[in-house]
Formats: C-alpha cells, structure tokens, sequence
C-alpha cells in the first residue's frame, strides 16, 4: 500500500483529498495543527494517521521537513507551502528517499494578463505577497526536478468554494450582503461595468486533480490550472444566482468611487485585488495529462457554499429560500 501524507489536511481541498485517497486505497498521514476537524466529516477519516504539526513554529527552528520525512511517504501533498524558503526545507528533507512531491499553488500566479484563457506557458505576472511567494515555490520545485531531485508537480487552483466556508461573491469580494441582494431583488453594485472575471472551482474538484496527478508519471515536472470549466463575468454570476431565486438581477454598474463609498474599503479592496486580474485559465492540460474533469461549474460551486451558510445559520437571504 502506497502511503501519502497530506499537509493541511482539514482544510478546503484536504478536506475532500483525504477521503479520496483513503477509498483509493492509500495508507493515509494527515498532518495539520489540530485545530479543527475537516468541514464535514467522512467515514474514511477513520483509518486515516493523525498527526499533529505547526508548520509555521516548525519551519522558524527548521524541523518541519524532517518530521515529514521521518513519516517514510511515497507521496506528499502539500497544500499550505506559502514561501520558497519553508519549501526548501521540504525538499531538502526529502531528498534522500525522493517521495512524489505535490504542491497546492493558485491562478494568482498570473497577474494582469494578456491573453485568453491563459495557459500554464504564460510568462509569470503574478504580483503581491501571495501571488509572487506561489511563484517562487514553483520555480524552485521545477528546477529540483529538473537537476534529478524530488519530483513534484503543481496544481494552481481558482477561487476555492464549497460548503463550510464564504466563498467570493459575484462582486469579487466576500461581503455576504451580495447574496442577500441577489436574493431579494434588491440593488448590487458592481464596478467595471460588471465586467470582471472570476474563475471557481469547487474543493472536491481540486482535489480530484490531486488525486489523478498522484498515478500520472507525465505531469512530473508540470504545472496545471485547476478551475472549473468556464470563468465567469461578475455580472453573468450575478444574473446566474439571483436566477436560483427565480430573480432577474438588479445591477448598479457605477464607477471606483462610487463602488468604494458603498460597499467599504475593505470589501473593494478585495474586489478589486479580483477584478484587477481578471484571469480566466485553460484547463487543456489537466484534460490531457491528468485526464481531469471538472464535475462543477461555477455556479455550482457557488450554490453549495451558499446553501451551507444559509442552512447553518451563517447567511441572511432576507427570507429567501435557497432550494
């Protein structure tokens, strides 16, 4: 039995990988800090190792990748590596027994682009901390496996969504007043002319990705996108959620200043850091190396989210049902 450790287990993607791989048939280490359980739980978890680390305490002394190592993986997914430097000490750990390395990167790697759908090829424009950090793992773990090393592969997924936690709102920001307007009828301003683009994929997609790229020798060395099958504008995913509502959506396309003095700082900012980039990613490549197939859309994603945080008391519809 071929045994994986999964860092950043209870989280989004850990949270559908792990079951994944134990029905797989994979000997299963979590690793995360222990402070919480997966977002829903699975009769898989079971028979699954628990280990408890913090990654961050362990990095800062430099024994984090030994205590991984120590584990004996063949495969090791990593999902929360935000630094080049705490993903050389990974691989520095792992040289010797040279375990498939698979890393958790973003579409933030693209910044402002200049065609699309933009592919894996794409010169790197990523800016800002969490973009340009992702950039430089990638670049270091493709020239480990270049020089004979650890092989690894990595996946960059879009906006993560699922069920158990907010997901961004077709205005690209996490205000949960989007849904209630969307639901309600009521007015939702957007910027740009509703224009901008966002690019979903829900958990349990990423982690069918992870799961296929663990048994396909020809993604070593490789990045993919991991979305879902279309991007979609800010006003087509307006238009597609109040239409759960059985609503026509009503859309205030208003100027930046405008858009900052009525949704706040914070939730334009957010919107902006979306907008501005407006990536749409091909997934032609995880089809044709990983024979990846999105079974969520969009919207999809999106729907699930929002009728976990409507069910669990998390979200306000305005007495709207979400069916």
């Amino acid at each position: 039995m071929r045994r994986a450790v999964v860092i950043g287990a209870t989280g989004h993607v850990g949270t559908y990988l792990v079951p994944r791989l134990v029905r797989a048939g994979y000997d299963v280490v979590a690793v995360s800090r222990g402070g919480r359980a997966p977002y829903h739980d699975a009769p898989e978890w079971r028979s699954v190792e628990r280990v408890v680390a913090d990654r961050e305490a362990e990095d800062a002394v430099g024994t984090f990748g030994a205590r991984i190592a120590a584990l004996r993986p063949d495969a090791v997914i990593d999902l929360i590596c935000f630094t080049a430097e705490s993903a050389r000490q990974l691989i520095d750990a792992l040289r010797p027994t040279r375990p498939l390395l698979l890393h958790c990167g973003t579409i933030w790697v693209h910044g402002r682009t200049a065609r699309i759908p933009v592919t894996e090829d794409e010169p790197r424009t990523a800016y800002g901390d969490y973009g340009t950090g992702k950039v430089a793992v990638e670049d270091l773990l493709h020239r480990e496996t270049l020089a004979g090393g650890v092989p690894s592969v990595v996946l960059h997924p879009g906006h993560i969504s699922g069920p158990g936690w907010p997901v961004i709102t077709p205005a690209g920001n996490l205000d949960p007043q989007a849904w209630r307007k969307l639901a309600t009828g009521a007015p939702l301003a957007l910027p740009f002319l509703g224009l901008g683009v966002l690019h979903h994929v829900h958990a349990d997609d990423v982690a069918q990705a992870f799961e296929r790229a663990l048994t396909r020798p020809a993604a070593i060395g490789a990045s993919f996108h991991v979305v879902a099958e279309q991007a979609m504008t800010c006003r087509g995913l307006a238009a597609g959620v109040a239409g759960w509502f059985g609503r026509e959506p009503v859309l205030d396309l208003v100027d930046w200043s405008q858009y900052e003095q009525r949704t706040g700082a914070e939730h334009a900012g957010t919107t902006r850091e979306h907008v501005e980039r407006s990536i749409a990613a091909s997934i032609d490549r995880a089809r044709t190396v990983l024979g990846y197939v999105p079974r969520y859309s969009s919207l999809d994603a999106m729907r699930e989210s929002v009728r976990w945080l409507a069910e669990h008391g998390q979200l306000d519809l305005g007495g709207a049902v979400l069916a």
